[in-house]
Formats: structure tokens, sequence, C-alpha cells
């Protein structure tokens, strides 16, 4: 082998990409870079079958799916599913604990019936429960519950829906009311003594362990929700006097979402478990411990960003619950109560892809000029020597000096432009030069590999990041970004088998400077920029958002009037060419129905616009065949998605 073929640089992987990209940290098994260099799906955990997201996207714009889509992959739900009744499982047959476990799923994670109908589908063999917190979550999860299914109910109850609550109970349904203010209490009792019933309750406690995370306010004793001990008391002395205590099924609490520290759990546990073992001790029948919900999700961020990433896995979440609860059962002598959790985000976040059309780039620099006229300005001369003397640069010293000179004639340049000393063509002349001589230092300092970084690397970094126009709205797909922060992982959905070697921000199609997605996942860590490919003319460029089913589209704003998406809902199928079929395919929201939801009628703006138009023609300004054409083409537009419109691949 010669000296050059030792040294030629490698070529670029799928696999690389997957290390970029961080996909260990996030993708939990179900997304990688296949050796086409897409992103695939593994949605089955039996089975090594991987599905190409662009096969996806090529089949779902054949029936009629638009850009941009969210890609439903139910499989992987399922897989969720059964990946966290099976932990609880394992744990309580490797600890001899005596009691079972039921996930519950709460449906403000995601309240769309097809996902709510595919975790109760998916769980009917571990006898899953739902649990919902408002009077419209109670009504849509009553009708699709059976007489076996578990439902918790949270939340501000007034008294229709503790009615509804107690019609429940009567007819056969195992519907729980969490008690999480006394007056709940006593509206509930008021309301079972007139249908001279005695109805099944719950009780959330307010505990001193605080939860973990940005939501760590949702436990603790300053949390929104829950009885104090002393309410739990003359709670309890209430049942008793009345000869109802076996009516208390259930303690509850909740630490909040995303809880990313285990020991917090872990204590919670205990505080709780002594409490419940009291309450035991002193005759209570209490049947179930509902840890509440906060298993976390790993979005692939540095830990010191709470909302993206957690310190456990799993296996190490249902550990903690069982064997904590076993121990304090054991030493107190009690009965091991059945265990609960609400698990929403964990079962849905990885099952949707926000799939994101690239429009278009802008590059903050721009191709330097061929040739400097030599009558150029002074000002215009000396940056071209400065680039000249760039290129020859090979020592960081020398770079950084190259950077400094380029600034100050910079300077100099713009005072000159105020002035009016210098033409258009000058001042283009200069910016185009100064940028290239940015990128130059850039390249060479970024490729000496220097430790730690400079200022003016860093600043060189930022200022030369290009902008990723995607034809998405940040506010109502990713709105969490926006509002909180929240990482969610975007890498390429195809082009991985080539280096990407542009820094780029993904930009949205909102007038709102903070349309954008500011933090990325990398494999050294969370950035400001996401390295991206070169956009090649007439051939389109997909980015994926991943980890958006939980939460995402229910809070989604309608900022620029944006509405929802296309969705595919996919389902793996090894009888199928591509392994896969497209069950069903949700039409996005129309132009005319965003518009109506804020009152402007398409009847009424339809008849605006066509007296307009007529007013026109008999003003003698166009004529009537070109009224018709404008009038034809503004009511078709109505009809069309709220997003720009990307042609369907030949």
């Amino acid at each position: 082998m010669t000296r050059a073929d030792t040294t030629a640089p490698r070529e670029w992987s799928g696999a690389d990409s997957q290390v970029l990209y961080a996909m260990d940290k996030w993708a939990d098994g179900f997304y990688s870079v296949n050796q086409h260099g897409h992103v695939s799906v593994c949605p089955l955990d039996d089975q090594e079958l991987h599905i190409d997201i662009m096969d996806v996207i090529d089949a779902a714009r054949s029936e009629g799916a638009s850009l941009p889509m969210l890609i439903r992959f139910q499989d992987v739900i399922r897989s969720r599913v059964r990946r966290l009744n099976q932990r609880f499982q394992m744990a309580i047959q490797d600890s001899g604990y005596a009691g079972t476990y039921r996930s519950i799923y709460p449906i403000k994670v995601n309240q769309l019936q097809e996902v709510v109908a595919e975790i109760l589908e998916a769980g009917r063999e571990f006898n899953i429960g739902l649990e919902c917190g408002s009077k419209a979550e109670l009504l849509a999860v009553l009708p699709l519950i059976t007489d076996e299914t578990l439902l918790l109910c949270n939340g501000v109850k007034d008294r229709p829906m503790l009615s509804l609550m107690l019609n429940a109970q009567q007819i056969g349904q195992q519907v729980i009311p969490i008690i999480e203010k006394y007056s709940e209490f006593e509206q509930l009792l008021n309301l079972a003594d007139a249908r001279q019933f005695k109805p099944r309750l719950g009780v959330r406690l307010k505990l001193n362990t605080t939860g973990s995370g940005r939501w760590f306010e949702s436990g603790g004793v300053s949390s929104k929700f829950g009885l104090t001990v002393p309410e739990l008391v003359k709670l309890i002395q209430t049942l008793e006097n009345r000869e109802m205590a076996g009516q208390l099924e259930l303690l509850h609490f909740h630490l909040g979402s995303q809880i990313t520290d285990i020991q917090v759990l872990r204590s919670a546990v205990k505080e709780i478990m002594q409490i419940y073992a009291d309450l035991m001790l002193r005759g209570l029948q209490i049947k179930y411990l509902d840890v509440g919900g906060g298993l976390g999700v790993n979005y692939g961020g540095d830990y010191d960003n709470p909302e993206s990433s957690i310190n456990y896995g799993l296996r190490e979440y249902a550990n903690v619950v069982v064997y904590t609860v076993k121990e304090i059962c054991d030493e107190r002598q009690v009965p091991m109560p059945h265990l609960l959790s609400e698990s929403g985000r964990a079962l849905t976040a990885h099952h949707s892809v926000l799939v994101v059309p690239v429009l278009g780039v802008h590059r903050p620099d721009s191709p330097p000029v061929a040739e400097v006229p030599v009558d150029s300005p002074a000002v215009v001369a000396r940056m071209a020597a400065v680039y000249e003397d760039a290129q020859a640069a090979e020592k960081n010293g020398a770079l950084l000096e190259c950077y400094h000179d380029a600034q100050e004639i910079r300077e100099e340049t713009e005072q000159m432009a105020r002035l009016g000393y210098l033409s258009v063509d000058h001042m283009a002349q200069s910016d185009s030069l100064y940028w290239s001589i940015c990128r130059e230092v850039l390249c060479k300092l970024a490729a000496s590999g220097q430790t730690p970084v400079s200022a003016e690397q860093m600043a060189l970094e930022k200022q030369l990041t290009d902008m990723y126009l995607g034809d998405f709205s940040v506010f109502h797909s990713i709105i969490d970004h926006w509002a909180i922060g929240q990482i969610f992982p975007v890498m390429p959905l195809h082009r991985l088998q080539e280096k990407p070697e542009r820094r780029g921000q993904l930009v949205d199609l909102t007038c709102d400077s903070d349309g954008k997605v500011s933090r990325y996942v990398l494999s050294t860590g969370t950035s400001e920029y996401l390295l991206l490919h070169h956009l090649r003319q007439n051939e389109p460029y997909y980015l994926g958002i991943f980890l958006v089913g939980a939460y995402q589209e229910i809070l989604g704003d309608a900022h620029n009037l944006f509405g929802r998406v296309d969705e595919v809902h996919v389902y793996a199928n090894t009888d199928e060419a591509n392994g896969f079929w497209i069950e069903e395919l949700l039409k996005g929201i129309s132009t005319k129905e965003m518009l109506s939801q804020v009152q402007y009628f398409p009847n009424d703006l339809e008849r605006r616009m066509s007296e307009f138009i007529r007013r026109q023609i008999n003003a003698g300004r166009i004529k009537p065949a070109e009224g018709t054409r404008i009038l034809n083409n503004y009511t078709r537009r109505l009809e069309e998605t709220t997003y720009c419109e990307i042609a369907p691949a030949e």
C-alpha cells in the first residue's frame, strides 16, 4: 500500500451519520440509517423489519398526501406498551413481588382517537387503563372502555363530572375519581347519598418530596393538586364514621412530567409507602398505589437540559418502583398493593415523525468576485489583499490576524458607505470578499482541531450558519421547542452516505423571528446549528423532526394560520414489498377551514371578492374573462393546504 493510500480520507458512511446525529441517545432502537443512506424505522421488537422512511413518503404522496406530513408508525406504540409492561413484569417476577402492575395512559398527552385506540388495543393483553383530566376527556373515553378497563379521573371535578363518574360506577365500569381537593370529596358524598350509593374513590397526596426537571412543581407541598396529610386523615375519619373505609381504593402521587433524576422517584415512593403502610395497619383496604406520570424520554440533549434527558432507563425505573414498594411492605408487614403508573410521554413520543421539506437556503456568505477591478477604492483593494493572505495562511495566528484585519476594513467600509463615498457595486465587492475571508479562516481553524476553541472561531461559526427554510410551523408542530426550549432530534432523512458540510439552522414559514429550531442534538452535545448538506437544484431535501408524538399535536398553535398537517398512519407488514402498508391518510386542515376558525367564513369572503372584481370590470380596469380567472384562482386557493405546495415526485 502506498503512502497516498494510507493518508487518503475515508469515505463518509451511513454509520458516520448515525453517530453524528447521536441516534444512539434518542432513537431507542427504533430509528437507524440503512444501506441507502436513508433513515429507517424498526417498529417491531420481535422482528428485524426496517421500513425506509423515504419509501413511506413516496407511497403517501402517490396516494395524495401533501408535505409537510406527520408519519405515525403505529407499531411503535405497540412496542412501547409492551416494553413498559414487560419491564414491570420482569421486576415483579425477579423480586418475588406479590402484587400486579397495570399501565395507565393519560390521554392529555395525545388525545387523538387513533392514538388512544392503538394504545388500548396494544395494551389489551396487559389490561391497560386510561386517565382523564377534564369533562371533555371523560366524555371521550367512557364509551371506549370495557367493564374491565380501569379509568382514573384526575383534575378539577364539578358536579356534572362527578355525576358522570357515579353513573359509570353504577353500570359496572371501573371508574375511580381521584380526590384532589377536599371539596370534591364532600361533593362526591352528597351526590352519592342522593342515590343511596357508596362510591369507589382514590386520593392524590401532596408529598414533601419535590420532583426534578422543569415540571418539579407538579409534586411537593406547593403542588397545584392533592390533599395534605391532615386533609387525608380528615377524609379517612369521615369514611370510617360512615362505615365506608373500604371505598378508598387508591393512593396517588405525581412528581411531574419528565422526571430527570431516578433518586427523586425513589424518595417519593418511600414517602408514600410509609403512609400506605400506616393506613393498611389502621384497617383500610387500599388496592392500588399509583406512582403517577413522569417516566422520562431521552430526547438526546445534554443532562443539564432537564426537558431533554434523563439519568435512567426503563428497566431501572421499573426496578426502583417494584423493589422500593416491596422493601417497605416487607418491613412494615403489610400486603403489597397493585402498582399503577401513568406513563404517556414514554408510550407516544417515539411513534411520530414530522417530515419537513426544505424550500430554500440563505447563506450569509456569497461567492467571491472573480477579479477586483484595478480602479476599485482602496478599502476594496485592501480587503482583496487580506483574502489572498487568508488563502496562503496556514498557522492559526496568521488566520486570526487576517480575520481581525477584515473586521477593521469592514467597519471602515460601512462608515464610507454611510457617508456616500462608496457605490453599491463597491459595497458588494467588499462584502463578498469579507465573507470569503471568514469562510476561509473558519475552515482552516476547524481543520486544525485546536482546543480550546477560540472566541473568534465560535463567533465565525455563528455568523456563517445558513438558514434552511422549512415548510412547517414551529408553533404548530413543535410548540414546546418555542415555549420551553424542549429539544427534538432533527436530521436529514436521506443523503446520509454523504458528509454534511454546511452549518444550518432550520427556520419555518411564519413571520415571527422565533419561528426557528435553535437547539440541535449532535454527538458532541447540544448545538446551535445542525450539520446539513448542500441543496441540489430541482432535487428535494427532507428533514425529519423526531419524538413529536407526545403533547405537540394537542398543544399546537395556529400562528400565522398554519394548521394541522397531513397525517399518514403506517403499519408494518412483511408481505408488502417495502415492509409496510398505509392504513389511513388524514388530510390536514384546508385554508378555508383554518379561516373559519377565526371567523373568516368562505362564503362571505367569496362574495366580497366577487363584488370587488365586478366593480373593477364595470370600471373598465380588467376584462370580464380576466376577472373570472382571478376569482376562480382565489376560490381554488381556499381549498388548498395552509402550507407551501410541493409538487409530487414524478
